[in-house]
């Protein structure tokens, strides 16, 4: 595999270091998590979904936490099985820990567990200050929050040809 050298982005970027920390760490041979097996589907625009298997896990022995961007997923079986006796155990029942890099403004919106399957569902909610706004141009009237809407240029030329009118 090859490695990269990110030191020279450093020194000539600002602001993008967490990107650069994410593509290091992406880039680093870690053992693979291999369990428990999961997927991550988007299910809308700003909506996404993680489905991990499970089985054998009840909900109180599984333990989701959310910390800023890292979502982390740790399963701890409690041992029941001393008054069983195997003959094979093909059922994994090993503790796992799986944690999950979550872009901005991405947060937990609700989990459930069913069938041996594990539903994490995710949303990205970006807050009014960072969505796209209107600025106006050579107002004095300060720009507050989102403006989605068509600007009304027509409205203002007529108001100011009236206004322009009046005062000659």
């Amino acid at each position: 595999m090859r490695t990269y050298d990110f030191a020279p982005l450093y020194r000539s970027t600002v602001g993008f270091d967490r990107l650069f920390s994410m593509l290091d760490q992406a880039t680093r041979v870690e053992p693979a998590t291999q369990w428990p097996p999961y997927d991550i589907e988007k299910v809308a625009d700003d909506a996404y979904r993680i489905t991990m298997a499970v089985a054998g896990f009840s909900q109180d022995e599984i333990e989701l936490t959310q910390h800023d961007t890292t979502l982390l997923v740790t399963g701890q079986r409690k041992e029941k099985d001393e008054e069983r006796a195997y003959l094979h155990r093909g059922i994994a029942a090993r503790a796992f820990r799986q944690s999950f890099s979550l872009a901005d403004h991405v947060r937990v919106t609700g989990a459930a567990l069913k069938h041996g399957l594990l539903t994490v569902e995710l949303k990205r909610e970006v807050p009014e200050a960072f969505k796209p706004r209107r600025i106006p141009i050579g107002g004095s009237e300060a720009a507050i929050g989102q403006d989605n809407a068509p600007a009304q240029v027509e409205a203002q030329v007529e108001d100011q040809a009236g206004d322009q009118a009046k005062a000659a």
